[in-house]
């Protein structure tokens, strides 16, 4: 069990923050009393119907996780963040057997697998300076079951994973905590494109579990009934092998 950490108060900074499970992040942080949420976008036009919503608490900055020195320059930008919530995703799926599986691997490893270690090698610095704070990164029920259709997306979701554990362990050590979110089909165009639209569930359910699953110092969060399910067989491994070896 890792130390609680509420947002209450604190500055956070959330990637892919303009819309589906990112936009729902903003206003669950906002609605727990964030004091300031740095809305991480390609597009910082796209983040306006936030400033919109929630007003001067809400700041657009310009954040591609696939590009580097981006991620390099909002670090810098937003230097008092205490809170990094890493999103940003994409789903271009391919099978194992298919003509183009390995451009589609390669794209969502750039973002799924690279944006990550990009976001969260420039802003650990920042989280410790600003007292240890706290790393939360999107993985989804594909981080642990292949589908597939879909099986490069699963592939990178896994390896996304991988490192959020390894991060557990490293961050804890300047005292980061350190949250893996594992939604099942949420109703985000996503989903939508992915022919789940009729079994997604609201983006809600992650936002508000974040700020809850912090609060209560987990690690994993399963927040929709598909990821709660697989989250109860995955329980005891989970607890005995994944978190056990640092508690």
């Amino acid at each position: 069990m890792q130390k609680s950490f509420d947002v209450a108060g604190k500055t956070a900074l959330i990637t892919g923050a303009n819309r589906g499970i990112g936009k729902a992040i903003v206003t669950s942080f906002v609605e727990a009393g964030a004091a300031k949420v740095y809305a991480a976008v390609r597009t910082v036009a796209t983040a306006e119907p936030l400033v919109a919503a929630f007003g001067p608490k809400v700041v657009p900055l310009e954040l591609d996780i696939a590009n580097e020195r981006q991620c390099r320059a909002a670090a810098g930008i937003a230097s008092d963040v205490e809170v990094v919530v890493n999103n940003a995703g994409v789903l271009l799926g391919a099978a194992p057997i298919a003509a183009d599986v390995e451009k589609k691997l390669a794209g969502e490893f750039e973002v799924n697998v690279y944006g990550l270690l990009r976001v969260v090698n420039a802003f650990a610095p920042v989280l410790q300076r600003n007292g240890g704070g706290a790393f939360v990164q999107l993985n989804s029920v594909a981080s642990l079951r292949s589908f597939a259709d879909f099986a490069t997306y699963c592939a990178s979701k896994a390896a996304a994973y991988s490192l959020t554990q390894a991060l557990r362990s490293q961050l804890a050590g300047q005292g980061t905590v350190v949250l893996s979110v594992h939604p099942g089909p949420i109703a985000t165009d996503m989903a939508t494109s992915a022919g789940l639209a009729d079994i997604a569930e609201p983006a809600s359910l992650v936002g508000d579990g974040i700020v809850a699953s912090l609060r209560a110092g987990d690690f994993h969060h399963f927040p929709d009934s598909m990821a709660k399910e697989l989250g109860k067989a995955y329980a005891a491994f989970a607890a005995s092998v994944v978190e056990g070896e640092d508690d």
